[in-house]
């Protein structure tokens, strides 16, 4: 009788134990679904949030109206050469990190980021702007969005907005493995009708990377007295597909081929206008036949900006004999100076063909430097970045613009120009910390 009892009483245990596992499972899909829910009014709420910021900054963008800036008379021939007709030179801004996120949780500091373009070249009015990369920054835990058109979208807004021609060399934010657009179709976006101010050609189909490109200032005589050529850089390398390492590619070999190609195309193409002029011009043209003056554009310094630094640190900063200082101080901490991982041979191409004499990145927002190492000028442009560096809205050295003034016959000055100044004085502009960077306690190197 007992045994039939204790069976009986496990039956019911048993029975027990199947209804409350059974609440268990109801209770854990309503808590499933409620998540599901919870997370869909968040996504629903948040993507809402990020249009009409998007919108808000766009028609912020439009506010601004044109900034009266030259517009050019040029030429994109088939194999993607832009020839801009000037004979009087070029204005060129370099603006780089601009870094709009274009979600949910950047509107603000993206406003901000507007705002100072559109005040620098509203008051400058170069004839072309160059950006070194990192327009965009869909990087969801500070901009709220994986979606990297929207900054793209703000951006080229307000450049056609403010009618200013201008193209860009892509960073390694524009494009993060986990976002929406690859470079390939931000650059359609860019090249649309709507964007009749962006110059961006995507470059020859077997070269690596996307924007490599080649804008030649062309006189009346047909002949070519400097050559801007933009550089993709890349990105992440080694397995850092999210970047989490910060290895950082280099310029590739194929497109280090192709910008050689591009040096000697150049020189021909001179030699051949100046055949067709008196003999008397032709003179005049004798150094632009041997080689036109290049200034390279890119995101990632190359590796000599390191090695330049480095040594002009080593030698107490004094000049050496391959160094010489032009301005500016590195902000950066650790490496200081954040190049691609693996060797190239880029600068010493520049060194071999003898005409770049120039070049430009952004990539370390901290760092405003500018070296000429053997010949060649390397120079960092001023960053826009309000968002990406934890802070750096705060922060105000190291924000503003690179201006570039060619002359008619190809020469080049430039200089910086700091954000923080009177003559851009506005009514949006934030306050910021003015922080000293100096030589004192700056790392001594090791860049070997």
């Amino acid at each position: 009788m007992s045994n039939k009892k204790g069976a009986l009483l496990t039956e019911e245990q048993r029975l027990e134990k199947a209804l409350t596992k059974k609440k268990r499972r109801k209770i854990a899909l309503r808590i499933f679904i409620g998540f599901l829910v919870i997370l869909a009014l968040f996504v629903g709420i948040t993507t809402l949030i990020s249009v009409i910021g998007v919108q808000s900054n766009i028609n912020k963008a439009h506010n601004y109206g044109s900034a009266g800036c030259a517009q050019l008379e040029y030429s994109v021939e088939d194999n993607g050469y832009v020839n801009i007709k000037s004979d009087k030179g070029l204005k060129v801004m370099q603006l780089t990190d601009v870094h709009i996120g274009g979600g949910w949780m950047s509107i603000k500091k993206d406003a901000m980021a507007i705002n100072t373009v559109a005040t620098m070249i509203r008051v400058e009015k170069p004839d072309f702007v160059v950006v070194t990369g990192d327009i965009s920054y869909p990087v969801p835990f500070q901009a709220g969005t994986f979606n990297n058109k929207s900054g793209a979208k703000i951006f080229a807004e307000l450049m056609e907005t403010l009618d200013v021609y201008w193209t860009l060399a892509y960073g390694n934010h524009d494009t993060e493995a986990y976002s929406y657009y690859t470079r390939e179709q931000l650059t359609d976006f860019y090249r649309s009708e709507q964007y009749k101010h962006c110059l961006l050609q995507p470059g020859p189909e077997d070269v690596d990377g996307v924007g490599n490109q080649v804008i030649n200032i062309v006189n009346s005589d047909g002949v070519i007295t400097r050559t801007l050529i933009t550089l993709d850089s890349h990105s992440y390398i080694d397995g850092d597909v999210l970047g989490i390492r910060w290895l950082y590619d280099n310029i590739h070999k194929n497109q280090i081929n192709w910008y050689k190609n591009v040096v000697l195309d150049l020189a021909k193409r001179n030699q051949d206008a100046a055949k067709a002029l008196p003999v008397a011009k032709q003179k005049s043209y004798a150094d632009l036949e041997k080689v036109v003056p290049t200034s390279v554009f890119f995101h990632f310094p190359m590796e000599e900006y390191r090695l330049a630094w480095t040594e002009y640190v080593e030698n107490n900063y004094k000049d050496t004999k391959n160094v010489k200082y032009r301005y500016g101080l590195p902000g950066e901490s650790g490496k200081v100076v954040y190049c691609g991982i693996h060797p190239d041979q880029l600068f010493e191409t520049m060194q071999e063909l003898g005409s770049t004499d120039s070049t430009f990145c952004g990539h370390d927002h901290y760092n405003n430097f500018s070296l000429n190492y053997k010949g060649i000028n390397l120079t960092y442009g001023y960053s826009i970045d309000y968002l990406a560096y934890v802070g750096i809205y705060k922060q105000g050295t190291q924000r503003g613009c690179t201006i570039l003034d060619y002359d008619q016959n190809g020469g080049l000055d430039f200089h910086q120009e700091n954000y923080y100044q009177d003559k851009y004085q506005n009514d949006a502009r934030e306050s910021v910390t003015m922080q000293e960077i100096t030589t004192s306690g700056l790392p001594v190197l090791d860049a070997r």
